[in-house]
């Protein structure tokens, strides 16, 4: 019950810090950061991870250690029965209407592959923990009933160090996910593609070299182009011809905050077609 306390503390803690970075990442550009703040959300979003680990998991493992080593006599387990079954009527209600925000926001991509593919780390992170919460509180009641059960307080030890396990697993997955989004992602395959296309469909574009993306924001985009214009074109009509592409481009996907075109001959951009 002490493990779920410290759990329930450090997940009321997270939501603070991730309503922080949403707030902190919504701020404009400015002249030290012409690409915005979007970012910032998925630092605290790392720091989330950490805490999750740090104290989550280790505050589980220790305390479930220490009830090992010198268990505790038996009381009336009324008390954290009630708890329990509070905490998971709250915990489930948290998680369903996490659940099906993320399952409409993932299409039809499959559970593991929308996570790994999403950039915006508030929906998956919030879907985990309360994942972790619901399995930890499962976790408390079978050690909690065990104890009593079997007559052995140390198995209450036990549940708490599976709880640590549980959060340990769930921060190292949250870590990774975030750390590739605080590195930077490209964006969507499909996005790629779609920009590919509007370009190549001008009729002046002989060739799309490469077309590189990264996620400043969840809902942000930065795209590098770089093509083959056509010979005859002069610097006026190039100029033109890019204001056009950038116009089209903003109507076809509005998250291309930023869109850098430049002319390069196919042959030279061998070397870098490959990148995306």
């Amino acid at each position: 019950m002490l493990t779920e306390g410290v759990h329930s503390v450090v997940d009321s803690g997270n939501q603070i810090l991730l309503l922080y970075g949403q707030k902190r990442a919504k701020r404009p550009a400015d002249a030290a950061h012409p690409f915005g703040y979007g970012r910032e959300l998925y630092f605290w979003a790392f720091v989330v991870a950490i805490l999750i680990f740090a104290i989550g998991a280790g505050v589980s493992v220790y305390e479930g250690y220490l009830h090992i080593i010198e268990p505790e006599e038996l009381t009336d387990p009324t008390i954290n029965y009630v708890v329990i079954a509070i905490s998971f009527a709250l915990e489930g209600s948290s998680w369903w209407i996490a659940r099906r925000e993320f399952k409409e926001a993932k299409g039809d991509l499959g559970w593991w592959a929308a996570i790994h593919q999403s950039k915006d780390p508030a929906g998956f992170i919030v879907l985990f923990e309360d994942s972790a919460a619901l399995a930890g509180l499962l976790i408390a009641a079978v050690g909690v009933f065990a104890s009593h059960a079997l007559g052995d307080p140390r198995i209450d030890g036990y549940a708490s160090v599976a709880i640590g396990g549980v959060l340990g697993i769930v921060a190292v997955l949250l870590a990774r996910e975030a750390k590739g989004l605080l590195i930077g992602e490209r964006a969507d395959p499909r996005v790629i593609q779609r920009v590919r296309d509007e370009v190549a469909r001008h009729p002046m574009i002989t060739a799309v070299n490469h077309v590189r993306t990264i996620h400043t924001a969840p809902d942000s985009i930065f795209v590098a182009i770089s093509a083959d214009f056509d010979d005859t074109l002069t610097m006026g009509e190039g100029e033109t011809m890019i204001e056009e592409i950038e116009q089209t481009l903003k109507k076809a996907e509005p998250r291309l905050s930023s869109i850098y075109i430049r002319p390069e001959k196919a042959g030279d951009a061998v070397s870098d077609a490959g990148a995306q």
